[in-house]
């Protein structure tokens, strides 16, 4: 676990950019490497005794077993602790054991949960086919207002989960009076922003308790490594998701960490240009005749247009549209159509990606034929050319 408080963390305020090329690393500890060293290690060796017993009070600068901490992987904590603004990271083997763990650290037997309806699918399946057989109850709040989800808090209501935007459908539910109402409360919140990344929103400072992501999306930005992340500001809840980190053992391996960091250094850059040829061709397909409508916070139609604008500084490339003609025929021949849109799950990569049919339908009677696109780094006019030919088909 990296804590954002050394002396070399403590560097003066520098941009989002230059963090993530230095930030937490220093090239003569590194033994002059421009990039840190994997320590491919299970197990770490103590100078003397007395150092081996001090790290049961984690009063000790030596990593104790990869499953609790590693070298390589405690500079990308510190990176990712410092760019969502809080004080201290944990990274786990994939996004599901981020969000399981920081889930269990703030549940217990008999708690009731408040989130959001569209969460990400196995979020929801935790929430409800795991976490119940614990006593554990969720109420999910198909609504953005914030007051629905007020409405829902119950006397035994440990957790508010949230995203903003929501999976599938990318609605953006109102954070601050959210978090307001969970502080006075004393209720935690969770945020999964793996959608906006720290480079356009930090819940954090809208009063979020915990951050979690699915670092295989834009944070990895290669298709090539699963990994996920917590990230806070309290000691207690530092301490909680350690425990969960050590006892169910969803370490993230050292390789996959390095592989992270230098995904980071190139963040900025990616996130800029999908926000660009994502909004271009989200403009494109909502003027287009066979489409019904987008559903992307960056366009002005966006019903929380507005809101998104206050609560994020840009806008990633996962959006979600409806044909005019609403069936699995026409849905099924537009995406079979597509060639440099792939099917596959996941983004947050290079490659553009498309996935659709009835899997964002609230109701599986009454199927909503929503077709989820991710645009990814090639050429935005390639890419409107294949939406053009697919939709012509």
């Amino acid at each position: 676990m990296a804590r954002s408080d050394s002396t070399h963390q403590q560097a003066a305020e520098r941009a989002f950019e230059t963090d993530c090329a230095h930030f937490g690393e220093d090239a003569i500890v590194q033994g002059g490497g421009a990039t840190p060293p994997i320590h491919q290690s299970s197990t770490f060796i103590y100078p003397n005794a007395e150092a081996f017993e001090r790290r049961r009070t984690g009063d000790t600068p030596y990593p104790d077993y990869t499953r609790a901490g590693n070298p390589t992987t405690a500079i990308l904590e510190a990176k990712l602790a410092r760019l969502e603004k809080g004080a201290w990271a944990r990274c786990f083997g994939s996004g599901m054991g981020a969000i399981t763990a920081a889930i269990n650290a703030v549940t217990h037997a008999g708690a009731h949960v408040v989130a959001v309806r569209q969460c990400y699918g196995p979020t929801y399946d935790y929430l409800t086919t795991y976490l119940e057989r614990f006593g554990v109850e969720t109420t999910f709040v198909n609504s953005c207002d914030p007051a629905d989800f007020i409405a829902a808090i119950r006397d035994n209501t440990r957790l508010i989960y949230l995203e903003s935007p929501t999976s599938g459908h990318f609605e953006v539910p109102a954070i601050e009076p959210i978090t307001a109402a969970a502080r006075r409360r004393k209720i935690v919140t969770i945020f999964d922003n793996s959608w906006a990344t720290p480079y356009f929103q930090t819940p954090l400072e809208m009063g979020c308790d915990l951050i979690v992501h699915s670092a295989t999306k834009y944070i990895g930005g290669h298709s090539d490594l699963v990994a996920g992340a917590v990230i806070g500001r309290d000691k207690r809840l530092c301490k909680r998701i350690m425990r969960e980190a050590e006892l169910l053992g969803a370490t993230l391996d050292p390789f996959a960490a390095w592989l992270l960091i230098r995904g980071l250094r190139t963040l900025a850059v990616r996130m800029e240009h999908v926000q660009r040829s994502g909004l271009e061709i989200a403009r494109m397909l909502e003027a287009h005749p066979k489409v019904l409508n987008v559903s992307h916070p960056g366009l002005e139609s966006h019903p929380q247009h507005t809101l998104a604008k206050k609560q994020l500084r840009g806008y990633a490339s996962l959006f979600s549209i409806r044909l005019r003609e609403q069936s699995r025929q026409a849905t099924y021949r537009f995406i079979d159509r597509l060639k440099l849109f792939q099917i596959g799950v996941s983004w947050g990569g290079h490659e553009s990606l498309v996935v659709g049919g009835s899997l964002f339908s609230l109701d599986p009677a009454d199927p909503d034929w929503i077709i989820r696109l991710y645009v990814g780094l090639e050429s935005t006019a390639d890419l409107i050319d294949d939406i053009e030919q697919a939709l012509e088909g």
